[in-house]
């Protein structure tokens, strides 16, 4: 027991607090968290279900949403250090699981900044119309937008958060627009644009056959309710934990139902191609057909998806930070810089989501095969944090075993309520994962052809995480079996 209790002891738990400066509050972190989780796209994705929609945000906010939310709290209070859920999978299950909790939550996050730099191409390819039809020219805008978000990671975490604050707050002002926008036009039109509000049926959500993809797209938009505890030493009132998770479910939940509702009476939903250009479609709809209005909502989201990469670069490079002091990974990524910011560990998730833009959007890539690239990564993602999220819910039970004295303490829900929680949110977890490989996001693919594909990513993103604590491994008990040299001399203090 006492080598089990010893092996969960984690040395970033001494190391990073003396190395990180105290800068986030409350607002801080709810902007941390709305920046990631509200993904506002992710609202256009699921517009083919009709009423329905709201059927399936409401049933992923019941079963996914608030019960992350309410182990987080539990978990985060209890051990409010960097790495979130390597830090509490460590404690719950050891180093190995913590390790591999760890990358399964840090690699979509090399993966996802992809995707927000082909948001970014999306939105300029509306407001230049036909803009940006190169593979070749989507992939250097979307380079841009990941070394500018790495150009602002290594910046003072303060100065950066302020930027980010700015643009999440403008953000928060381009999907009241988008919402309003259907309201009016129901006003000024006297309908909605989409059937069967009033039929009771249209809103039943099926989860069979082709619509099970679309419990995947769910989970995908809710992903994300740890990612703020990543920078646990970085915040300055531990109580700003239970409000961040707090509020920015509020501002989640609000979001995604506002956007939904103002799209899908602005336009007709079973007409929906559930792209990004459809929110800004409702905009120019339901202001009387101005363009110029939807050009700025535009903007203002290119914006934000250019900040959200930044958000993004250095909240999930704190997870390769935790790493390297752990010695999981190498022991340069557990450096900063005089800025007090982990450079090493922003610039080498950079240069890999760059290899993986330059994989993708070449000159010898063709506009079909780039899209069908990304959607299998964004596929990848979703089953890849499905993973992790298993594991922080199944963590509020073990870590109640193995320190009930301190969850007794912290206790910041009825424990029924967090068993409940972690039941629920692991089942709904593990269906997010299982639905993401039943069928196709695009009908790019075959269900054969996407299913190996998937399996093929997934399977050898795990296996390098396999790999990665195989040799950390190696390299540790070859450490300890070395004779330990002399004991260094102590520097005489100045007198």
């Amino acid at each position: 027991m006492a080598t089990a209790a010893n092996d969960r002891v984690m040395a970033s738990e001494r190391i990073a607090p003396g190395m990180l400066p105290r800068v986030l509050g409350s607002f801080d972190m709810v902007v941390i968290f709305v920046a990631v989780v509200l993904f506002i796209v992710n609202a256009s994705a699921i517009q083919s279900a009709g009423p329905a929609a709201f059927s399936y945000w409401i049933i992923g906010f019941l079963v996914f949403l608030i019960p992350g939310a309410l182990v987080t709290a539990q978990l985060g209070q209890m051990f409010p250090q960097e790495g979130s859920l390597y830090v509490w999978t460590q404690k719950a299950l050891g180093p190995f699981w913590g390790f591999f909790a760890g990358f399964c939550a840090w690699w979509p996050g090399v993966l996802v900044m992809v995707a927000t730099g082909d948001a970014v191409v999306s939105l300029f390819q509306y407001i230049f119309d036909g803009g940006l039809p190169k593979a070749w020219e989507q992939g250097l805008l979307i380079l841009a937008v990941l070394w500018f978000s790495a150009g602002m990671a290594t910046l003072r975490l303060r100065m950066t958060q302020n930027y980010v604050n700015w643009a999440v707050v403008a953000y928060g002002g381009a999907i009241f627009v988008i919402g309003l926008a259907g309201v009016l036009w129901v006003v000024g039109s006297g309908h909605s644009a989409t059937a069967g509000f009033g039929d009771a049926s249209s809103y039943k959500p099926t989860f069979g056959g082709a619509t099970v993809t679309l419990w995947g797209l769910v989970i995908l938009a809710l992903l994300g309710i740890e990612v703020p505890l990543n920078m646990g030493v970085e915040i300055v009132h531990m109580r700003s934990i239970k409000k961040y998770l707090f509020w920015g479910s509020i501002v989640v939940m609000a979001g995604y139902l506002w956007v939904t509702l103002g799209t899908m009476l602005t336009l007709d939903a079973s007409k929906s191609t559930a792209s990004t250009t459809d929110l800004l479609a409702a905009v120019e709809k339901g202001f009387w057909g101005s363009h110029a209005l939807a050009v700025v909502v535009a903007l203002i989201m290119v914006w934000f998806f250019v900040s959200n990469t930044v958000v993004y670069n250095y909240s999930f490079s704190r997870l390769l930070f935790v790493s390297g002091l752990e010695r999981r990974m190498p022991t340069a990524l557990g450096r900063v810089n005089e800025r007090k910011v982990p450079v090493a560990a922003v610039l080498t998730q950079t240069v890999l989501s760059s290899v993986f833009v330059i994989a993708i959007f070449n000159p010898f890539v063709g506009n079909d095969s780039t899209q069908k690239v990304y959607w299998l990564f964004q596929a990848a993602v979703t089953v890849i944090w499905c993973i992790s999220m298993v594991l922080l819910f199944f963590d509020i039970f073990l870590v109640k075993r193995a320190f009930p004295k301190l969850f007794d303490e912290i206790r910041s829900s009825h424990p029924v309520v967090l068993y409940a929680s972690g039941v629920i949110g692991a089942i709904a977890s593990a269906f997010a994962g299982y639905s993401t490989f039943k069928a196709p996001w695009t009908p790019l693919f075959s269900v054969g052809d996407w299913r190996l594909w998937l399996a093929i990513l997934v399977g050898v993103s795990a296996l390098a995480a396999l790999a990665i604590y195989a040799v950390s491994q190696f390299t540790h008990r070859r450490e300890r079996a070395e004779p330990a040299g002399p004991e260094p001399t102590p520097t005489p203090a100045a007198g």
